[in-house]
């Protein structure tokens, strides 16, 4: 549990600091956000690379990945929509439920609900130690599926607003690509896999990406190619040949054991950037109070329904912050109802709370919105939920332990 505290602690130090060095940056605040943001894509690749290294795939049991699609679906589903409800009928005036602009912004924001942080979730599950349960297992598949569907849905999202294009049809083509390249070309790619060269490929994934990003603004500025690491780096990690005799879920000290990513001075260097990433994450939340600069034209919504609505006073943002956190974590309940067959209740209880934690994926949605003009009242209770999902993260993972100690050694 220490381990779980010391990253929780590192998540509530970038938390602080992405509300206070902006200010003391001065005007050296935007070359300090993009330097934050490619650190930590860069630590999330290198995240993802080893999750695909470790991750291994059923061909004989292909239908078992459909459902967990389906699961991991709802997981990314529910809380979007709860929260989008909310932020019509509760948060919005009676006359802006009938319109369609107040609809598609009221999506766009609730998007932030949806995602769980796949690099914060392994990181977590890492320290405290759970990275051999079924539970770990069957997250690392939902988690991945759950970040994939979300960054499906946000095409429609951005469609909705900008109108139909190409670059959006090339970000599902390029994901339909990689997903098969990963499924027929399981670990049988023979490159080196120690640590420098994982490093290295993490940020080559980040340079590629982000250099199609910024081509892709000077054909089109307000409909960029942004093609999330998540899903690259992954698959790059699936590709990955293991060295022979090695272990990819533990230390591996047998004969004939190669160095590789599984080794005890890989875990604690791989420790090390989950522990840097942390800090990235939190130094990566917008600022609370002060929206930042908008990386897409705002004249593609000239004038937002969200933006327009008046302040409100702290008591009524606090309360909004408390139910919005509570709906967006109500709906990633569904992962407990199922799997009977596989897992005992707390086991399948703890890979619902599991989802939980959010992180750079939802914040990334914020900044979108932002972008496109968003704001309001319902910006600033999106955004501080998601902080309140950040500093919880560690007490989640705490019921997560608890809950898997309590299940009886026969279904271990």
């Amino acid at each position: 549990m220490g381990r779980v505290l010391l990253f929780s602690s590192l998540l509530i130090i970038g938390l602080v600091g992405s509300q206070v060095l902006p200010a003391l940056a001065g005007p050296h605040a935007a070359w300090m956000a993009e330097a934050i943001s490619v650190l930590t894509l860069i630590a999330l690749a290198f995240i993802m690379i080893h999750v695909g290294y470790e991750f291994e795939i059923d061909k004989e049991n292909t239908g078992q990945y459909a459902w967990d699609y389906v699961v991991a679906m709802t997981a990314a589903a529910f809380p979007w929509i709860l929260v989008t409800f909310y932020f019509v009928f509760v948060m919005l005036p009676a006359e802006a439920w009938g319109q369609f602009a107040a609809w598609k912004e009221a999506l766009l924001a609730g998007r932030f609900a949806a995602p769980t942080s796949a690099g914060v979730l392994f990181s977590m599950l890492a320290a405290a130690g759970l990275s051999a349960t079924w539970m770990f297992k069957k997250a690392r598949v939902l988690a991945i599926f759950d970040d994939l569907d979300t960054v499906l849905l946000m095409i429609p999202l951005k469609m909705m607003i900008v109108g139909p294009a190409w670059q959006l049809a090339a970000v599902v083509v390029l994901m339909v690509v990689l997903l098969w390249l990963a499924w027929r070309y399981l670990h049988q790619w023979a490159i080196p896999v120690a640590w420098p060269w994982v490093l290295a490929y993490a940020a080559a994934i980040v340079a590629v990406t982000e250099a199609v990003y910024l081509a892709s603004k000077t054909i089109d500025v307000q409909v960029p190619i942004h093609i999330e690491v998540l899903l690259p780096a992954f698959v790059l990690g699936c590709l990955l040949r293991r060295p022979q005799g090695a272990d990819p879920h533990g230390d591996d000290t047998r004969p004939g054991h190669q160095e590789g990513p599984e080794s005890a001075g890989e875990q604690r260097v791989a420790t090390i950037i989950s522990a840097a990433f942390m800090v990235l994450v939190g130094l990566s939340m917008p600022a609370i109070f002060a929206a930042p600069a908008a990386k897409v034209a705002p004249a593609a919504l000239s004038a937002t329904v969200t933006a327009a609505q008046p302040a409100l006073g702290i008591t009524a943002i606090l309360w909004h912050v408390l139910v919005v956190t509570l709906l967006a974590n109500l709906g990633k309940m569904f992962p407990a109802f199922v799997y009977r067959r596989e897992a005992h209740w707390r086991e399948r209880l703890a890979v619902a709370i599991g989802m939980w934690p959010r992180g750079e994926v939802g914040a990334g949605i914020l900044v979108i919105s932002l972008g496109y003009g968003l704001g309001g009242p319902i910006v600033t209770v999106a955004i501080l939920s998601l902080a309140l999902n950040l500093l919880l993260t560690g007490f989640f993972i705490w019921i997560v332990q608890r809950l898997l100690g309590g299940v009886p050694e026969a279904r271990r």
